[in-house]
């Protein structure tokens, strides 16, 4: 199939390369074994859209969304009874259930999933087989599926983005000293209109040495805010940007330029209720209505009480066929490459959009909800 935009309406577009990359056998034989068509190369690049107006208008509407962990049964029973073993990984952050397939879930156990990932931010299986259609039609159960404009996906299924280290450095270029882009913390698709809700990447190669990715709670992040702190950002918005960057139709010598919208910067997930911090170093640029030193100075707090408390953070080694299903809205995530690219790692990541972010003002914070919250909560 030859290469064009996603949308038919993105006339002016920039032709992608082609890739000549070995394809690990891990990967090869699971897409083979799902019958995705390799014959034209892999993976398949859209045209990438030139003018920032077009990708503006992708998806730039409300539309309706119901969390699925608001239909749930609370206490989880169909999920948890049926899994082998439950594991905890740390207090705040992380939860690995032993003994379930991800492709077999019924209804009821995909809603109380979504929950679990609401409630413990991130959930991994191990020991998946996975196809990547399943792996998309496990996350169209959950949002309309994202599919970018310009990132490399699995052939023949749009939404199915393929996340693998070596396009990356073949693009360019990494080492120790300038790692690939996702070794620094952020969160994806910020800059959708509908942000990023339950996000799944399934890894079926990994180094036998590193490669781990990182975790970090938002929950966690705001109850670590003093009270007093908490009243000065609780209803302020920022101004949140793309990964990528366009051309302005109206002004192309003007250069590049990114994607921007304007959301809450303490979100309230509708699945749970509680507040949680939504910002991130990578893409959180400005706070609305401040001047830059007294924005920069706020987001550089937050940003440090984000990254630099280990306590409210989860790290994951991967094994191949390993997933993990976190929800951006409520997280923020670092993906190691202490491995240098020596060897391969290759995965496959579906994202369902969820809401347009909300604050609520009288909703409470994790600890609060829980009855965990102490004197200086």
């Amino acid at each position: 199939m030859a290469p064009s935009a996603i949308l038919p309406e993105f006339v002016d577009v920039v032709p992608q390369k082609k890739d000549n990359l070995g394809l690990p056998g891990h990967a090869r034989a699971r897409l083979e074994k799902a019958g995705v068509d390799l014959s034209e190369g892999y993976p398949y690049r859209p045209d990438r859209p030139l003018y920032l107006q077009d990708v503006y208008a992708l998806r730039d509407y409300d539309r309706e969304y119901t969390d699925a962990g608001t239909r749930a049964d609370p206490k989880k029973q169909e999920l948890l009874s049926a899994a082998k073993e439950v594991k905890h990984l740390t207090a705040h952050i992380g939860t690995e259930i032993v003994g379930l397939q991800l492709k077999d879930l019924t209804d009821q156990q995909k809603d109380e999933l979504a929950l679990l990932i609401a409630e413990r931010s991130v959930v991994f299986f191990r020991d998946q087989d996975l196809s990547p259609q399943r792996q998309l039609e496990l996350g169209e159960y959950w949002g309309e599926i994202e599919v970018h404009p310009q990132v490399p996906h699995v052939p023949g299924l749009p939404g199915t983005s393929v996340i693998w280290p070596d396009i990356f450095k073949a693009d360019f270029g990494a080492s120790f000293r300038k790692p690939v882009g996702t070794q620094n913390w952020h969160t994806d698709l910020v800059h959708e209109r509908q942000p990023a809700g339950i996000t799944h990447l399934h890894n079926d190669t990994v180094p036998s040495i590193g490669g781990d990715t990182l975790w970090s709670s938002g929950y966690s992040a705001y109850e670590k805010l003093s009270p007093e702190f908490r009243k000065i950002i609780d209803g302020r918005s920022a101004v949140f940007r793309s990964a990528h960057t366009y051309l302005d139709r109206e002004n192309p010598n003007a250069g590049p330029k990114y994607i921007e919208r304007t959301h809450p910067i303490v979100r309230v997930h509708p699945a749970t209720g509680w507040k949680s911090l939504f910002v991130n170093r990578a893409m959180t640029d400005r706070i609305v209505g401040l001047d830059k030193a007294e924005s920069d100075v706020i987001l550089g707090y937050l940003f440090k009480v984000y990254e630099s408390n280990v306590d409210i953070q989860v790290r994951f080694k991967w094994t191949p066929g390993s997933s993990a299903l976190w929800d951006n809205r409520v997280t923020m995530h670092n993906a190691s490459y202490d491995y240098g690219g020596l060897e391969p790692r290759h995965g496959t990541r579906v994202v369902s959009l969820a809401e347009k972010p909300l604050f609520k003002a009288d909703a409470p914070t994790r600890r609060q909800a829980l009855g965990l919250a102490g004197e200086d909560d």
